[in-house]
């Protein structure tokens, strides 16, 4: 089987591991049928997606909207190159997955607005209903027409592309998943996260600005008494229509 491509972009180790074995448990994988690149510390270049199945993208605390003077130089440098991956992905409508912050991404590759304007989402749990398109979706078909999730994002779509399908939603952000052409996907919330990895990232990011500190012991908490499994299941689903020789 060709390799998925795993690109991450925490900086903390922790919060990047447990991200990266996450990926691999709910898709389904091993070590040896994936490629894990931190853009972050190895940045990407000369990618040839023909050697590849898909590409998932992970999220971490790096925002497109941000100005340009607040970006780290790795986010200067990872994105850069990212966009010329995307313009690939898009050439060839090339299987994509991209969570968090690979919404973010793909939305502003496609032309639309991405902001801290509105819709953005404290960390914890999040409920999710498809749309019309989404029911229908070969990636979401047969999923519950609403499900929980895990979320927390400072930025938000604002306005959606044209290409753009809108697969999903939720009350408090309207454009929680979308599609573009057959193969290119991207989700608000995490596809990846269970009850062990929100605990994780909430004392990881605790000081980052998503929550007031002194609340993180209540969103723990809170978050556990869900059990979230539905958004694992359009992981593990996007691993196996896409798996190739």
């Amino acid at each position: 089987m060709k390799p998925f491509l795993i690109l991450q972009l925490r900086p903390i180790d922790l919060a990047s591991d447990n991200e990266f074995e996450a990926f691999l448990t709910y898709g389904g994988l091993t070590r040896y049928e994936v490629k894990r690149v931190r853009m972050e510390k190895e940045g990407i270049s000369n990618i040839n997606l023909a050697n590849y199945s898909g590409v998932i993208l992970g999220g971490g605390p790096s925002n497109v909207s941000d100005d340009e003077d607040k970006k780290h130089r790795y986010q200067k440098q990872f994105e850069s190159n990212l966009q010329n991956l995307l313009n690939k992905v898009f050439e060839n409508d090339f299987p994509f997955l991209g969570t968090c912050y690979g919404m973010g991404a793909l939305v502003k590759h496609q032309g639309g607005e991405v902001s801290k304007e509105k819709y953005s989402e404290s960390v914890g749990l999040v409920t999710i209903n498809l749309t019309k398109e989404g029911r229908i979706d070969k990636l979401t078909n047969g999923l519950p027409v609403k499900f929980s999730a895990y979320g927390g994002h400072k930025e938000a779509c604002q306005i959606l592309p044209t290409r753009a399908i809108l697969l999903a939603s939720s009350d408090n952000c309207p454009v929680q998943m979308i599609r573009f052409g057959a193969n290119i996907y991207a989700t608000q919330f995490h596809t990846e996260l269970d009850e062990d990895g929100i605990g994780i990232r909430i004392n990881i990011y605790k000081d980052h600005g998503y929550f007031s500190p002194e609340d993180a012991e209540k969103l723990i908490n809170t978050s556990k008494k869900s059990h979230v499994t539905v958004p694992m299941n359009i992981l593990g689903q996007f691993v196996k229509m896409y798996k190739r020789k």
